[in-house]
């Protein structure tokens, strides 16, 4: 079980989010440098689609959004965390 937490982007993300980049870039560092957060990313159109992150453990993702600057400083509108069940394919 993996945990994912979708961004919605707030109004004027792309002028926004700079200010506030570098410290949610070291709480990125912070929670991939120790496992917790697997893998991160925007959709090609990060105003409309928001982004995503996947998380090992439901506590790893609510602790991240809890500090995260972009949450904190209203980068992102809102946001959800659901469970996911990674299927892997046999090679």
């Amino acid at each position: 079980m993996k945990y994912v937490v979708s961004y919605e982007s707030a109004d004027n993300v792309a002028e926004r989010a700079p200010e506030h980049l570098p410290a949610h870039k070291a709480r990125l560092d912070e929670y991939h440098g120790r496992g917790d957060l697997l893998m991160i990313g925007v959709f090609a159109d990060p105003q409309a689609d928001g982004s995503m992150a996947i998380f090992r453990s439901r506590q790893a993702a609510e602790d991240f959004v809890a500090g995260d600057p972009f949450v904190l400083n209203g980068v992102v509108r809102g946001y959800t965390i659901r469970e996911w069940n990674e299927i892997l394919v046999p090679e």
